[in-house]
C-alpha cells in the first residue's frame, strides 16, 4: 500500500539508490506493519539546480547528500509508529550508507483506503 518517491542529488551509484530503497521498505516493514512484497518505490536524481533543499531549516545542517524520500500510505498510524519509523530509516542509512542523520528528510501523505487502484481500473481497497 505504500507508495515511495526517494529524491537526491545526482551522481550516486545504482547500488547505493537500490540500498536506500532497501532500507526505507526494511523499516516500512518493521514499524508500519506494511506486508511483505508491497513494494512500490520511485527513485529520482536530481542536478543542483532541480534539488533545493533548506541548508539549516530548523537548525539542522544538510549537505548535498540529503536524501528526500516522501511517502504515501494508508492514513491511521499513530505518532509513535511513525516516530519509529523515521528513526529506523534514519539509522539504517546511516549505518549501510553513512549518509547523516541530519540528510534524512521525509514526508508521509496519509490517504484513505479507497484511494488506491494497483491494476485493472479498480480500487482494491474501497468498500464495495
Amino acid at each position: 500500500m505504500p507508495f515511495v518517491r526517494i529524491d537526491l542529488m545526482q551522481g550516486k551509484d545504482a547500488a547505493y539508490r537500490a540500498t536506500i530503497g532497501d532500507v526505507v521498505y526494511d523499516a516500512m516493514r518493521a514499524t508500519l506493519d506494511v506486508p511483505e512484497n508491497d513494494r512500490f518505490q520511485i527513485v529520482g536524481e536530481h542536478g543542483a539546480s532541480d534539488f533545493i533543499v533548506d541548508r539549516g531549516y530548523l537548525g539542522i545542517d544538510r549537505t548535498d547528500d540529503c536524501i528526500v524520500i516522501q511517502i504515501t500510505l494508508n492514513e491511521g498510524r499513530d505518532v509513535e509508529k511513525k516516530r519509529a519509523f523515521y528513526k529506523a530509516v534514519a539509522d539504517g542509512l546511516h549505518e549501510r550508507l553513512k549518509v547523516r542523520r541530519e540528510d534524512v528528510f521525509i514526508s508521509l501523505i496519509e490517504v484513505k483506503k479507497e484511494n488506491w487502484s494497483f491494476g485493472n481500473g479498480e480500487a482494491q481497497y474501497a468498500p464495495r
